[in-house]
């Protein structure tokens, strides 16, 4: 049985991106960002990456980790199928179609689903409203890939698909494992929280999140999981379509790296990416949540990091906000990186 050791300690994040209107600043957002190699070395970091931080869908590589070990062979699982499993998609027809058909698979359809509904992302993500009338279901909730992977693992361990959310339940019990062995922080001491999907997520320090990513990229097997965690990142870098979706954060950072990154967000602030050449991961958090400052922090750091180029910037230029305009259309200020990295080695 988990006891969740939750902590009323406020995480000491510190200013990442401040806006600014007429050159003086108005807007602070702080934050935090950690850059670890596969090894476990922290390499550089800013603010504070031991405080564990609900992790979000960021941990979905290592919630499907125990079904592709396991499994994916068995089930025939390809590729897309693959990155569909750590998505928080768009629910776009690509998506809900690929998640009917897995479920079809084992005779389910959505309703053994246990995530709910909400509008497709795909619409905010891309500045739209919903046809009039418009009705959707779970397939289109943005986790509906990760729950079909849980109902997955539960149909190959011949366990019931009903209850698999539950912390007792042999899938949570897999992935409980999975994030231990990943993040190298013992099962019973991992501070365990609700998702907004309903499935249980986890805390975990920037650190270890970090090396977790950078952990996927590895080429020798996993001594628990082998090819699994390559064969993940190596799915999520080949699709990152499915992972995300037209006008996401990280089809366009999946793209910037032009197969050498693979990345995943998390809601409320939190993005992680690992690089395959490098064998390097990268965690970060904006404290209050907000996507547009984590990413504009975010490019800052690869930038310093000397990850981009001219082409890579220019396919990253849509996650940076442009100037801020009055409703006159005049040119009032700016939002701009102030993330500054401490590199401890390499």
């Amino acid at each position: 049985m988990l006891t969740p050791r939750a902590s009323t300690t406020l995480p000491r994040h510190v200013p990442i991106v401040v806006s600014y209107r007429n050159g003086h600043p108005e807007n602070v957002h702080h934050g935090s960002l950690a850059v670890v190699n596969a090894q476990g070395e922290l390499l550089a970091s800013v603010g504070d990456i031991d405080s564990p931080l609900f992790t979000r869908s960021s941990l979905k590589p290592f919630q499907a980790m125990p079904l592709i070990a396991l499994a994916a062979d068995r089930l025939g699982l390809d590729d897309a199928d693959v990155a569909l499993l750590c998505a928080s998609h768009n629910g776009e027809p690509m998506h809900t179609d690929r998640v009917a058909s897995l479920l079809a698979r084992m005779g389910a359809s959505e309703t053994a689903l246990a995530c709910g509904s909400h509008v497709p992302y795909f619409y905010s993500a891309n500045g739209l409203q919903p046809e009039p009338g418009a009705r959707f279901n779970r397939l289109h909730h943005n986790c509906s890939g990760k729950h079909t992977g849980m109902l997955l693992l539960a149909h190959a361990l011949g366990q019931p698909l009903s209850g698999y959310l539950d912390t007792q339940h042999p899938v949570q019990q897999q992935i409980v494992q999975s994030v231990s062995h990943f993040s190298g922080i013992p099962a019973e001491q991992l501070v365990r929280g609700t998702d907004g999907c309903s499935a249980p997520n986890y805390a975990l320090p920037l650190r270890s999140l970090a090396h977790g990513f950078a952990r996927l990229t590895l080429p020798a097997p996993d001594p628990l999981y082998g090819q699994a965690p390559r064969r993940i990142a190596h799915a999520m870098c080949r699709h990152p379509e499915l992972v995300s979706g037209q006008g996401r954060n990280d089809l366009a950072l999946m793209r910037a790296g032009r197969g050498d990154w693979v990345s995943k967000v998390g809601a409320d602030g939190v993005q992680a990416l690992a690089s395959f050449s490098r064998g390097i991961g990268i965690a970060a958090k904006c404290s209050e949540g907000q996507l547009v400052p984590l990413m504009v922090a975010f490019v800052s750091a690869l930038d310093q990091l000397d990850w981009l180029d001219a082409e890579s910037r220019a396919m990253l230029a849509s996650l940076i906000p442009p100037p801020l305009r009055n409703a006159a259309g005049i040119e009032v200020g700016e939002m701009r990186s102030v993330l500054q990295l401490k590199r401890l080695a390499g």
